[in-house]
């Protein structure tokens, strides 16, 4: 077990009742009460799975139904600040149900919890699929190019969150809100491209189910969106054209940029060599689905998330740190107003509910 006591909170909703995938998560649950002693599973699944759930892992985890008080759109944040809320240490890891932590990494992630409000760990899939060698292109692009991926799973300083009053659960993109709300708060984050962490592929069906929600992902990241809309119609331009040099041409360089992050910090003993060659479909998926996300965009006002339709993809890390100012300026208003310290009367800033009891 790590030196330092933490909690790991693991939120998910599944129709599973039994099964290889459930059988495979119980045994990690039951290895991970080893280590961990705090496991909390935030369960959103209908009634009938939740209660197969909890016979499965009531010995090695405490199995609970996410809190009304977070309902939020995106129903991942709901379950983590559930979790948050029943952790009993400040040290909390949170992990999507796919992740497989080694005890190696986890303990080099609640280490470096001395340091940091928040840690990013660097997820790979293992076994290889090719619908997941085609998603690690994304992952090789964005360790090259914006210096580290967006994972399934973080270590956070649970007080850091109870400054902030958690994050803002009504986007999609609910990976770069955690991290935009942490550094919008000025606590430090930690990104080290060498802590991998194994993740477990999704279903081939499940993977192109994710493909625009993923490309809406990008409106958080104009620059990027800008350049995955331009993209299609240049390419579309070179072919009419029948100037093939220019594709090529940057298809190899994507190629390159791929390379370089599968290299980085170790990522050679993790990522396999060619996958790097998938890049330049991967480029062109996110070019053609950006396209369709902005189709969706304007045709429902946001991204189908189950049976919710999400706005926003994540809000800029100014308009966070004016919430997270207006707060504090308004609970000092209240505490001069009813002389009473520490009074607060207010939301979780950003998302119009009332505050939870952390």
């Amino acid at each position: 077990m790590p030196g330092e006591a933490f909690s790991y909170v693991l939120p998910l909703r599944t129709n599973a009742h039994d099964g290889p995938a459930m059988a495979e998560l119980t045994g990690y649950l039951r290895e991970l009460s080893r280590w961990c002693p705090d496991v909390i599973v935030v369960d959103g699944s209908p009634e009938s799975a939740f209660a197969a759930h909890a016979q499965h892992w009531r010995v090695a985890a405490r199995h609970v139904a996410p809190d009304p008080a977070h309902a939020a759109l995106n129903g991942k944040v709901q379950g983590v600040l559930t979790g948050l809320d029943l952790a009993r240490h400040d040290r909390v890891v949170i992990a999507d149900d796919d992740v497989r932590y080694e005890h190696r990494g986890l303990e080099r992630a609640v280490a470096l919890l001395d340091d940091h409000a928040l840690v990013q760990p660097q997820n790979y899939f293992s076994p290889l699929p090719w619908h997941a060698a085609w998603d690690t292109a994304r992952t090789l692009l964005n360790r090259a190019t914006i210096g580290a991926d967006f994972p399934g799973t973080f270590a956070v300083r649970r007080a850091a969150l109870l400054a902030t009053r958690g994050y803002d659960g009504d986007v999609i993109f609910e990976n770069l809100e955690l991290i935009r709300t942490v550094r919008a708060a000025g606590e430090p984050v930690a990104s080290p491209l060498d802590l991998y962490v194994r993740r477990l592929p999704p279903t081939a069906r499940h993977f192109a189910g994710q493909r625009i929600r993923q490309a809406y992902d990008e409106f958080a990241l104009p620059a990027r969106m800008a350049l995955w809309l331009a993209t299609a119609p240049a390419l579309v331009s070179c072919l009419v054209r029948r100037r093939p040099a220019p594709v090529l041409f940057a298809a190899s360089a994507v190629i390159v940029v791929a390379e370089r992050g599968r290299r980085r910090a170790g990522g050679a003993s993790v990522f396999p060599a060619g996958v790097s060659v998938l890049a330049p479909l991967w480029v062109l998926e996110r070019a053609v689905c950006a396209w369709l996300a902005l189709l969706e965009r304007l045709r429902f006002g946001g991204v189908r998330y189950g049976q919710s339709v999400i706005p926003a993809a994540a809000n800029s890390e100014a308009t966070i740190r004016r919430r997270l100012h207006d707060a504090a300026q308004a609970n000092v208003t209240s505490s001069s107003s009813s002389g009473t310290a520490g009074s607060s009367g207010g939301g979780c800033p950003g998302t119009g509910r009332t505050a939870s009891t952390w």
